[in-house]
């Protein structure tokens, strides 16, 4: 059944994103008392499996009390079975390291290059693909800027910028000015598109100054999404949807296809009608990146054709997600 959500629906006084930001918890522990879970800190891994909790309060808010699994809480709780050497599983899994151009700057399909904005995030998502990537020696917003735009400025093929990280949303307003300034002297740049999680897990950081901010830019405006599961997407994230959209940005969404978490017809059914509601567009479902430490998020390509095929059943065209996977070296995303 699907659940509708008022995507007008805005709070009173959004607070200020930036002491949300410094808010986030921290502490599994904390985490697992917040959600009524207390007992299940004797399960924890030490030293958080090498990758540190970081989630906010308003998306611990979204999260069941009592439920261990819980499919919000599952994307963010570490667990002991991060700490499995498995076949395959390796840090640099998509070939990001190999796919460097100039500093913070990846060059890997045809007319795109992607800036490593920023080395953090608002959530540290368990099946993250980047949480071994090198982010203090490759961070394209170093030095105002200057390298990566030179690297734009010596390739006229390019002529779509995508902002990734880490979250490019963690960085102020006045530090994207500052980007999108200098590529002003680039003509033959015409798009930006920007991959951010803040709007789903922090969305007051869609703020009047950053809406000022996108709506005045020259370019054409793509934002896309990151949201797994229909229980992400509440009020707070429709109100920002429409801020983001009133700025003339075109909205897309993907997913990570999930074991536990979205590896269920009905959740991806209910995830992409939610999401139309909301004005975006479903995009890609992620088939998960071979990352150390995500194997047991992993699902059978066997079964997400079987879940593809029944959205195709389920759905209109334009609400079914395109399955891929990444493959190092090739020239765009893998149709499965």
């Amino acid at each position: 059944m699907i659940t509708a959500i008022d995507p007008i629906t805005q709070p009173e006084a959004m607070p200020d994103w930036r002491q949300s930001l410094r808010d986030a918890v921290t502490d599994p522990r904390e985490l697992l008392a917040l959600v009524g879970l207390p007992q299940l800190a004797e399960k924890l891994p030490a030293s958080d499996a090498g990758f540190a909790l970081k989630v906010p309060r308003g998306f611990i808010a979204r999260m069941h009390q009592g439920d261990p699994n819980d499919p919000l809480l599952l994307q963010v709780l570490p667990q002991l079975a991060e700490l499995d050497e498995v076949p395959g599983f390796r840090d640099d899994a998509v070939g990001d390291l190999d796919a460097v151009a100039g500093h913070g700057v990846l060059h890997k399909y045809e007319g795109r290059a992607l800036l490593i904005a920023a080395g953090s995030c608002a959530v540290n998502c368990r099946y993250c693909f980047r949480r071994h990537f090198p982010y203090a020696e490759e961070l394209a917003a170093a030095h105002a800027w200057r390298a990566a735009i030179d690297c734009l400025a010596d390739d006229t093929s390019i002529r779509e910028v995508i902002l990734s990280g880490g979250d490019p949303l963690v960085l102020s307003t006045q530090k994207l000015t500052d980007l999108t300034e200098a590529l002003r002297d680039l003509p033959h740049v015409i798009r930006l598109r920007i991959h951010s999680r803040l709007p789903v897990v922090l969305p007051e950081r869609i703020d009047e100054a950053f809406c000022a901010w996108l709506s005045a830019l020259p370019l054409q405006r793509v934002v896309v999404l990151h949201a797994n599961h229909p229980g992400e997407l509440d009020a707070s994230v429709g109100a920002a949807c429409v801020r983001l959209r009133e700025a003339g940005a075109t909205l897309l969404n993907q997913s990570v296809l999930l074991r536990g978490v979205n590896d269920d017809a009905d959740a991806l059914v209910e995830l992409s009608e939610r999401l139309f509601a909301l004005g975006v567009l479903p995009y890609y479902l992620h088939q998960l990146d071979q990352v150390r430490g995500t194997a047991h998020f992993e699902v059978s390509d066997t079964r997400a054709r079987e879940l593809l095929g029944t959205l195709r059943a389920r759905l209109p065209g334009y609400l079914v997600p395109r399955l891929v996977r990444e493959v190092p070296g090739e020239t765009g995303k893998r149709p499965l």
